[in-house]
């Protein structure tokens, strides 16, 4: 049987907004609530997040509790696990939604011209400084910046950024003045920073300042029940860019992409009902399912192996599932019930790396 899809949108919904529930789509089941956009609550709602499982539901409890105070935030999260739209939400949600929220990708800024980046720049600063320029910092005063990729900052700069973050002040470079700012700090990344913290690779102080209340961002993978919520806010959204009438998502599909492993997360889904769209004729969906078959991650048939060969396919298993972190709550040696030491040491003994599990 197929689901009769309709064109209106879906928003996940606090428990306690005071709202007229106004209907449920077919098949969806009873778990959650779901409204459309005519629904009036009485406080924001995660307009941009979609979903109604358990994972993300508690994530968005913690964003609620965290926003309503000026305290750091630390999104912690896979590649396309919407990591953004968490630190939006707590912006949104803030006494500051009314001023500006800054982002800047950590990692796409060349080191070099990172600090001009965070704090700007005096005129004549360096070669090319043909002007003063101020920084994200200045720009973000009196809201909320958002440092994604926070894993990536250079370990010269760190100190410098954890001075701003105590002493609310800084320099622009090539300057002499120093400039106050009041900003709300969310950062976000998808490294391990503990273990950066341990290789030396990141100072722990700053991490200590930057963890002050860490959020995690599930992968879909960990809630394959918001995989509908999603196809059908992307379909609608693609077909309405495109001119497109799509009525029907097929059962099967659905099921199909349920049991995709999304080393993508939600992006990939994002990207791939995209192209679904594009490649529907008619007012049925047509998703290319080669897609999910070619990029499952393949678990080898180890039934006849030695005791090692199991192992360490269970091993690398684990850490393809967890995007090869291995400490912290959510990590590999986690999963595996060891201490993040003692997979390391396990790791070098199996010979595990991702090149050769690419090979």
């Amino acid at each position: 049987m197929n689901h009769n899809f309709s064109l209106r949108r879906y928003y996940y919904e606090d428990e306690d907004t005071d709202t007229e529930e106004v209907g449920r789509e077919r098949g969806l089941g009873d778990e959650g609530r779901l409204c459309v956009e005519s629904a009036i609550p009485s406080e924001p709602r995660f307009e941009e997040i979609i979903g109604e499982s358990r994972a993300l539901r508690d994530t968005l409890r913690q964003v609620k509790v965290v926003a309503a105070t000026d305290a750091t935030v630390l999104v912690l999260g896979e590649t396309g696990t919407g990591k953004e739209l968490i630190a939006r939400a707590i912006h949104n949600r803030s006494s500051r939604r009314e001023r500006t929220f800054v982002k800047i990708n950590c990692a796409a800024i060349p080191s070099g011209l990172l600090e001009s980046e965070f704090f700007g720049h005096e005129r004549g600063a360096f070669t090319g400084a043909i002007a003063q320029r101020i920084g994200r910092f200045e720009a973000a005063n009196g809201g909320t910046l958002f440092l994604d990729e926070v894993g990536e900052i250079p370990l010269e700069l760190q100190p410098k950024l954890l001075r701003v973050l105590q002493e609310r002040e800084y320099v622009r470079v090539g300057g002499s003045r120093t400039i106050k700012i009041d900003v709300r700090l969310v950062a976000a990344t998808n490294r391990d920073l503990v273990q950066m913290v341990d290789e030396h690779r990141f100072r722990d102080d700053l991490y200590y300042r930057l963890n002050i209340f860490p959020i995690y961002a599930p992968p879909l993978r960990e809630r394959p029940e918001d995989i509908e919520p999603l196809v059908r806010h992307f379909v609608q959204h693609f077909a309405a860019q495109m001119r497109r009438r799509i009525e029907v998502i097929p059962t099967e599909t659905l099921d199909a992409l349920r049991g995709h492993a999304w080393p993508g997360n939600v992006r990939e889904l994002e990207n791939l009902i995209e192209r679904a769209v594009i490649l529907s004729a008619g007012p049925r969906l047509t998703v290319p399912l080669e897609h999910g078959r070619r990029s499952i991650p393949l678990v080898q048939d180890v039934s006849t192996g030695t005791l090692e060969v199991v192992k360490r396919a269970h091993v690398v298993r684990v850490l393809e599932e967890t995007n090869w972190i291995v400490g912290g709550c959510r990590g590999a040696a986690a999963r595996l019930g060891m201490k993040r030491t003692t997979l390391q040491s396990l790791i070098k003994r199996l010979e595990i790396t991702r090149r050769a599990q690419a090979a």
